[in-house]
């Protein structure tokens, strides 16, 4: 086991973790992340090819603080790491947050790693609508020079999605809302009412879901969007880890096609049969023809699916870590599209958490310049901004170098890397 005896007037240890040992702290921090979950290690080094290992600060045997780093290999025996939305402590207690700095360079230096990237979920400061800070309000500045005077190099203030992880967000504190009534009050009308016509076709929630169809349904939302699709083994392999360790929830919504479309037929035939023999008042002629031309579309896009019974037409995976949820990917068909599923299943889930008293949920990641048209960044921000609630701005990435020239060329030092792994994997 490595282990690191750090002087000072406390005497603390930098160590490696057991998976049991990691597993106690995070299931007991305030401020876990699911992205610093077990779940996540065992995904990373499953699909990704990424060694994961945990370590922590130690006094009188009890952690302190912890974090998982993702370990990426290279030639000469190099490495380095990531520490996706860690560290897990304390960054306002400065002699933890100094101790563990300290511990994490020697583990640099002995395991010969050219350097480790955190991106804490850390608010910056506190901003608008439009992304500007709000003067006088809430800020966390103080850890941004805490970090920077400990030997920190900050990655930028980016505005879209240019580090590992996005640095604005969308998210919905339950503690300021008594009822779903609030709830909804806070949700744009438009978004709204196309969660009240989704329960006109008899939608049905499953919290209990599992990603057999995700692969297939988030085919269409990676197109659209301009985003990578992980294989199809990566959300299989996220739900069973997730499963085993508490730290994934699969929301699927389903609909009976059989249903769907005898409805549909029925209430067609019913409202044509009035309007051909007069049945229908002039007040309201108008909407009964507007109806009756949308029950005929709805007949034409059910037809397809009018031998079939439940089947999922969208999902979405949730990651969990105590009272936190974020929601991490989504998958929809063309049914899906028409129904308003999507909506739906966000809406569930806004409510599911307020239900079960989740300290927040976070729609994962938003543009931090809400007019910008690279890919469709503007359209998903605008999408996001109907229910997310809290618009916020994270702290950002941060590199603690251990070599300082090999950190300067990694990027070619990858290029070259890259390409030559493509070339001998094609011989």
């Amino acid at each position: 086991m490595f282990g690191i005896i750090i002087k000072g007037c406390d005497f603390m240890q930098f160590e490696i973790l057991t998976i049991e040992e990691y597993l106690t702290f995070f299931n007991s921090f305030k401020y876990s992340h699911f992205l610093q979950s077990v779940t996540w290690a065992l995904v990373n080094k499953e699909t990704r090819n990424k060694e994961p290992i945990f370590v922590g600060l130690k006094k009188d045997n009890k952690v302190l603080a912890a974090a998982l780093l993702l370990k990426k290999k290279m030639p000469f025996n190099l490495c380095y790491y990531y520490c996706p939305r860690g560290y897990l402590l304390d960054f306002n207690n400065q002699e933890i947050l100094t101790e563990f700095t300290k511990g994490m360079k020697e583990f640099l230096k002995s395991t010969n790693a050219i350097y480790v990237k955190i991106n804490p979920e850390i608010m910056y400061q506190e901003i608008d609508k439009d992304g500007n800070r709000i003067p006088n309000s809430k800020n966390n500045i103080s850890i941004y020079n805490s970090l920077l005077t400990l030997g920190y190099i900050h990655q930028g203030f980016v505005k879209l999605y240019e580090n590992n992880e996005p640095r604005y967000s969308f998210r919905r504190y339950f503690e300021k809302y008594q009822s779903m009534e609030e709830i909804d009050k806070s949700i744009s009308k438009t978004f709204m009412k196309t969660v009240r016509r989704s329960y006109t076709y008899n939608l049905s929630l499953d919290t209990n879901g599992n990603v057999d169809d995700f692969y297939e349904l988030n085919k269409s939302n990676a197109a659209k969007d301009d985003f990578i699709q992980y294989p199809d083994k990566f959300y299989k392999t996220l739900y069973k880890y997730g499963k085993e360790y508490k730290n994934v929830m699969v929301f699927n919504i389903k609909v009976n096609g059989q249903k769907l479309y005898s409805e549909a037929k029925t209430n067609y035939n019913k409202l044509k049969t009035d309007l051909e023999n007069n049945n229908i008042s002039k007040k309201n002629l108008a909407d009964s023809k507007e109806k009756l031309i949308r029950l005929e579309q709805d007949l034409k896009t059910f037809e397809p699916y009018k031998d079939k019974e439940d089947f999922v037409i969208c999902s979405m995976i949730n990651g969990l870590a105590n009272d936190m949820m974020w929601t991490m990917y989504i998958g929809n068909n063309k049914l899906g599209e028409y129904l308003f599923a999507v909506n739906r299943v966000y809406y569930e889930t806004i409510k599911y958490c307020f239900e079960n008293h989740y300290r927040f949920l976070d729609l994962y990641g938003t543009s931090g310049d809400p007019n910008t048209t690279y890919k469709n960044l503007g359209g998903l921000h605008k999408y996001k901004e109907r229910f997310g609630d809290t618009y916020i701005e994270f702290i950002g990435e941060f590199d603690l170098v251990n070599k300082k020239v090999l950190y300067k060329v990694l990027p070619l030092l990858l290029k070259i890397y890259r390409k030559s792994y493509k070339v001998i994997k094609k011989h």
